[in-house]
């Protein structure tokens, strides 16, 4: 007896994966619909057989080359015998239906595209990574549906996960010979936790081996570093395989610039650690945050180093994987959108634009213990290029003050980005004149980017993010 609700839907189709390399499928149809069948029936190896009036241009190609074959060009019930499936995706309710009846009367499986009253099956929504595939269906209700959860799930699956699924087929054999019952399960629960499953996710079959015999002779799990950049601010900026391995982390290293919205993205029970920095206040010196990257990681742990932006821009992870190398620790990077290039596109200032600029320079604004820059002013102080400065803020009134003592004019054209791609977002235009007094009188104290150039002129034209951004607040709920 069943304590499910009465009113709860349930489903009348079964889930079932069918074999069907070699067997013969009928598709009545020529159209676009129907080619959308045949394309998916290709990849499973039937014998295709496609009867209509006329095939469109796809179709005649594959009957062509042989690989799909022509059954005539009207459908015939007597067609029907012998077939695994039959497809009904003409443009005529009642013959497909007619093509269903034939089916049935046969005792053959028969779909009738978008009638699944008149289906004996239907074909889900497909993430294909071969040989893993995953099937979605609403059993008809809601195929639209269907289709978004879909495209959520092509997102969260990467394309590697048809090597990673390879290769494990590929070691059963193996493994089966020197593990036994609970203790390969074991195994392969260790491997698939450990960093020989992203070897073989990005196609280094080698290192996955390696890591998997090392499980074999009764080695302990080996740790991993995923040193990842989480962008300039914005979530729905994050790449697929940061997300991916935010939720798989066990342990997570966080800087003070990642915001509680990207926070949220890392997996619930990790333990998390705070080693940002501020300005002439290091809360975690850097080399003690190496060692503690190498430390984690040889108890066997998957270890997220999180960082704004891109760690290689300014970030010190080069400073980080070089440690981790020299430690043999197995560590993986994800490039993060840069905040330079995020907060200059959300800003509406283009880095590089064939009238105004053609090269872009990155520097950093950090101030000598004497209180000089230690700057190239002569390489800055050009025309014809966008100069970007990393934590500026501090220093602003000395850089703008820099660039005019060596050649750009007062008038030239400078902005401050705060809180750049986040709701919070400002934006300080002016001059290298009147920059510093702006920004000053705006009371900015968030993390901060400053581009000079003239492509800060566009941005009264292309400022697209203020208009958005200012929409989404009126259209929020008080």
């Amino acid at each position: 007896m069943s304590d499910s609700p009465a009113s709860e839907p349930t489903s009348v189709f079964f889930p079932v994966f069918l074999r069907l390399a070699g067997c013969r499928v009928l598709v009545v149809g020529g159209g676009e619909v129907a080619a959308r069948k045949v394309r998916l029936l290709l990849r499973s190896g039937a014998r295709i057989e496609v009867a209509a009036r006329e095939l469109n241009t796809e179709l005649a190609q594959l009957a062509e080359t042989g690989a799909i074959v022509r059954g005539g060009t009207g459908f015939d019930p007597a067609q029907v015998a012998g077939c695994r499936l039959v497809i009904a995706a003409t443009d005529d309710a009642q013959l497909n239906r007619a093509v269903a009846a034939a089916a049935e009367a046969a005792n053959v499986a028969a779909n009738v595209v978008d009638d699944g009253a008149h289906s004996s099956f239907i074909t889900p929504a497909i993430v294909d990574r071969a040989p893993v595939q995953v099937a979605i269906s609403t059993g008809g209700a809601a195929p639209v549906l269907a289709r978004r959860l879909r495209e959520r799930l092509e997102a969260w699956l990467p394309e590697g996960y048809g090597r990673l699924a390879a290769f494990l087929q590929r070691q059963r054999q193996p493994v089966a010979a020197q593990a036994e019952g609970h203790a390969r399960r074991g195994l392969w629960e260790r491997f698939l936790d450990g960093p020989g499953a992203e070897a073989a996710l990005r196609g280094d079959e080698a290192a996955a081996r390696r890591e998997l015999q090392a499980l074999i002779a009764g080695g302990p799990p080996r740790g991993e570093v995923y040193l990842v950049g989480a962008g300039p601010g914005d979530p729905d900026l994050l790449t697929f395989r940061a997300l991916r391995l935010m939720q798989q982390a066990d342990v997570v290293l966080y800087d003070r610039l990642l915001p509680p919205a990207i926070l949220e993205l890392v997996r619930r029970d990790a333990e998390r650690m705070f080693v940002g920095k501020r300005r002439n206040q290091h809360t975690v010196p850097q080399d003690e945050i190496n060692a503690e990257l190498v430390r984690l990681a040889q108890q066997g742990k998957r270890v997220l180093r999180l960082k704004g932006g891109d760690p290689f821009m300014f970030g010190r992870g080069g400073e980080e994987i070089e440690t981790l190398a020299a430690a043999g620790v197995a560590f993986q990077v994800v490039p993060g959108i840069t905040a330079a290039n995020g907060c200059a596109a959300y800003a509406g200032i283009p880095l590089t634009h064939r009238d105004f600029a053609q090269a872009c320079i990155f520097v950093t604004g950090h101030a000598r213990a004497d209180g000089s820059l230690a700057l190239n002013w002569p390489l800055l102080a050009q025309r014809g290029q966008t100069v970007v400065i990393y934590m500026g803020l501090q220093t602003l009134p000395q850089l703008c003050a820099e660039f005019v003592a060596h050649g750009l004019p007062a008038d030239w054209p400078a902005a401050l980005v705060e809180e750049g791609t986040s709701a919070a977002q400002r934006v300080v235009a002016g001059t290298l004149g009147t920059l510093a007094a702006k920004v000053a009188a705006a009371g900015v104290h968030g993390a901060s980017l400053v581009i000079v150039g003239e492509v800060v002129r566009l941005r009264e034209r292309l400022d697209w993010f203020t208009s958005t951004n200012r929409a989404a607040q009126l259209a929020a709920p008080p």
